[in-house]
């Protein structure tokens, strides 16, 4: 392999002629091997890198802190992979010590060997466009990589918000479908009231949806950023006014509402709005589980459980019990939600574990989040094409669940009083009389008004008159 020659603090390292990253990627690349994940894995990250890199040229062009030839070279560069081109030369590992400066150094060496070619140089010939001095040109890890971060879990919000809006218009269909089909509710897993199955997947639909509306929320927090603040947050080695406009540039380059927080040095330490952030995909992880619960227990059987609905067979169910199918999809977005209800514990200690001016665990928040919403949309599109849309309604068991049921004397307790309802749910139970026959035998009620109390549309919404 052909090898070019780079130095740094540490000394000399021979680096592949044709890479675009540098010496000090090389470098983390060998120190961190924690994942096996590269920060390539995300490409909304690189965009969002691209992008902050682009905003800081032409704020340094603008102020005449760089040519405008190494700043054309540099927008140029990122340009390139915003489109997508060279991900592959982001090598490092997600993971990483020094609070994301092997990221930011990563970016910043493949943006100047780029630019370098685009200039008609050599890659390593960094006399004519440097990583530090040109392309980190007034900016720090501390500021360029948070703000990067913010703008790319935006990115992965948007990727994953039609997923979610998607797995709620399939269960709306599915509430559509079955709005005509008497069931059972139940509460403590023991029978409450009527319901329709439509009910109950209504129900999922609009549960999921208000975490649509929680994650565009959290998205608007990310966009207060300390870009402009470098080191700590105080600004330093950059001249007045850089930090307004550098955000400006930024909400223009990626259409984003950016403005610079309000304390600089605050908000180079504090991760308050990540952990917002994973709150609400714990929030969303848990409410998926439970769906997920929910649709095991409605199928389970065929023949020995409730057996109300029946899943889409996805695949054989057991190596030795033949017939066997499994409710494979529910059980991997249960999987899934606990690997995201873990990241958001991942968050919260490395949130806390930020000292004075600046936290050190940010490359583990970024990868969490980024990670869970990678996971949640690849979810959530199997959850919606592979499960909720191929469900089928058991009609008939539905129907003898709310026959046999003892909970439906709730209905008939305005009627025939607390306690003559009680005596004969006791009844039923102890004897296997339904509640309609012995209401009937006791003439309670007659028949006819038995019938209309107990009607579909009487058990399932609250009563037309008093």
């Amino acid at each position: 392999m052909t090898m070019r020659l780079e130095y740094d603090l540490l000394g000399q390292l021979e680096v592949p002629a044709d890479a675009y990253y540098g010496i000090q990627t090389l470098r983390a690349a060998q120190n961190f091997s924690v994942t096996g994940v590269p920060i390539s894995h995300f490409p909304d990250l690189i965009v969002a890198l691209a992008m902050v890199k682009a905003a800081s040229a032409r704020t340094n062009q603008a102020l005449n802190l760089i040519s405008e030839k190494k700043a054309e070279a540099i927008v140029g560069a990122c340009e390139e992979l915003i489109i997508g081109n060279y991900h592959d030369q982001f090598i490092v590992d997600v993971i990483q010590g020094g609070a994301g400066t092997s990221t930011n150094m990563n970016v910043n060496e493949v943006i100047a060997n780029i630019g370098l070619e685009l200039m008609g140089h050599h890659k390593g010939e960094y006399q004519y466009l440097h990583p530090n001095d040109d392309v980190n040109c007034c900016q720090s890890t501390n500021d360029a990589y948070p703000t990067a971060a913010c703008l790319g879990i935006q990115y992965a919000a948007e990727n994953f918000i039609p997923s979610l809006s998607s797995l709620k218009a399939a269960l709306e269909d599915k509430g559509r479908e079955f709005s005509h089909i008497l069931k059972m509710g139940r509460t403590q897993l023991q029978d409450a009231v009527p319901m329709t199955l439509g009910q109950e997947f209504d129900a999922f639909a609009v549960n999921l949806g208000e975490d649509i509306d929680r994650i565009h929320e959290a998205c608007a927090l990310l966009c207060e950023v300390n870009l402009g603040g470098t080191a700590i947050g105080t600004g330093i080695n950059t001249p007045a006014g850089y930090a307004k406009l550098a955000v400006a540039n930024l909400a223009e380059l990626s259409a984003k509402p950016f403005v610079p927080a309000s304390n600089l040095v605050e908000a180079t330490s504090d991760m308050g709005a990540f952990v917002f952030f994973s709150g609400i995909l714990k929030r969303l992880a848990i409410k998926l589980s439970k769906m997920s619960n929910d649709l095991r227990l409605l199928s389970s059987g065929p023949r020995t459980g409730l057996g109300e609905i029946q899943l889409p067979a996805m695949q054989p169910g057991s190596s030795i019990m033949p017939g066997k199918v499994n409710p494979v999809i529910p059980e991997a977005m249960n999987q899934t939600a606990y690997q995201v209800m873990a990241s958001d514990m991942a968050v919260s200690l490395a949130a806390e574990a930020g000292q004075l001016q600046l936290n050190a665990m940010e490359p583990m928040i970024i990868y969490n989040l980024l990670n869970s919403l990678k996971m949640l949309t690849q979810a959530c599109e199997m959850m919606e094409n592979r499960c909720i849309k191929g469900i089928k309604a058991n009609e008939e068991a539905c129907a003898a669940h709310v026959d046999n049921s003892i909970g439906i004397i709730t209905a008939l307790v305005p009627h025939i009083g607390y306690a003559n309802a009680s005596r004969i749910a006791n009844t039923a139970l102890h004897t296997g009389n339904t509640v309609k026959a012995l209401i009937i035998e006791e003439a309670l009620l007659t028949e006819d008004e038995v019938n209309q109390l107990l009607s579909p549309e009487n058990m399932v919404a609250p009563a037309l008159s008093a």
